[in-house]
């Protein structure tokens, strides 16, 4: 039996305890242990093994809070189970399944590709993620990235995609070229603001944390330190391709993500993706992740949808 003090003097403390102090009360009841609340301060006193478990969802509830002011009793309950039970307890998130609070709830992987896209990326420096639209693979990409930075894994996350034209070119859209760009990474930044306050995404720019920018920006750079993110891989040449992959320096980790049927360069140029795919695959580090129209998680519709455009293109070949 051991006790420890654990500091609550930078979060609403309020927010931590819950209504009624109904969190403590969840936490008391799955952890076996015994808490004590006195200003700042949260005691607890139990077994080690319960008390450090404790210890790590304090912190995270704590995260939580920071991210989004408030964390429900569910939120509490899927932190315990994630620390205590792992991989053991089937429905569960496992204990090393990516977890990243945003305004309504928590970001996780929700069919199994994509829980093997995730844990590759926890094993792998690089990582391809290829498959239709609607499957996660930026979004997830991104969550991933904001996790890693939250846990000091690396300093900054620098996510890109090539500026290529799907009908309306960038010389025709108004503004300079910051403004002209700003379309082709919005995907990019809509995942960002879902997971980071305004105030925090804001901070974090002006700070150079986080960089969006396009891919021809990413030529004469060394990336050490980070969590790079390559979007729309599919529309890169084999050059652009070779460029980015070799930015990467020490303790830095790379999702690409492409949909080859999504190719918008012209059909002469090769696409980068498509001979990664067949240069790199034996390469130890190195990992390539395949989705489905069975792992879509948009609209019911863009299932359907993917599925009639394949099924026209088999017939047609």
């Amino acid at each position: 039996m051991i006790k420890k003090t654990i500091d609550l003097h930078d979060v609403d403390r309020a927010a931590v305890f819950g209504v009624g102090d109904r969190n403590l009360k969840i936490l008391e009841r799955k952890l076996s242990v015994e808490l004590s609340a006195r200003g700042s301060k949260l005691t607890v006193a139990g077994l080690d093994y319960n008390v450090i478990k404790l210890e790590a969802v304090v912190k995270d509830i704590i995260l939580a809070i920071k991210h989004k002011g408030h964390i429900s009793e569910n939120d509490v309950e899927t932190l315990v189970d994630m620390e205590v039970y792992g991989d053991q307890q089937s429905g569960k998130i496992g204990s090393n399944t990516a977890i990243v609070f945003k305004k309504n709830g928590v970001i996780k992987p929700k069919t199994p590709v994509q829980e093997r896209y995730f844990k590759s990326t926890q094993e792998n420096d690089i990582v391809f993620a290829i498959g239709p639209a609607g499957t996660g693979k930026t979004y997830l990409a991104v969550a991933i990235a904001v996790a890693a930075w939250r846990n000091n894994l690396v300093e900054r996350l620098i996510l890109t995609r090539p500026a290529v034209e799907t009908g309306e070119s960038l010389g025709f859209l108004p503004g300079d070229l910051k403004e002209k760009i700003q379309p082709y990474l919005a995907p990019l930044n809509d995942a960002l603001f879902e997971m980071l306050t305004p105030e925090k995404h804001q901070k974090m720019y002006e700070q150079g944390i986080i960089e969006i920018l396009p891919l021809a920006y990413m030529r004469g750079r060394t990336l050490n330190n980070a969590f790079v993110i390559l979007d729309e891989a599919q529309n890169t040449t084999s050059t652009q391709m070779k460029m980015f992959l070799t930015r990467l320096g020490v303790n830095s980790k790379a999702i690409i993500t492409g949909d080859t049927t999504q190719i918008d360069i012209p059909k002469k140029t090769k696409s980068g993706l498509v001979e990664a795919e067949k240069i790199l695959k034996n390469i130890n580090g190195i990992d390539f992740i395949y989705f489905s129209e069975n792992d879509v998680v948009r609209h019911r519709l863009v299932k359907e949808i993917i599925s009639a455009y394949n099924q026209t293109y088999e017939q047609r070949d």
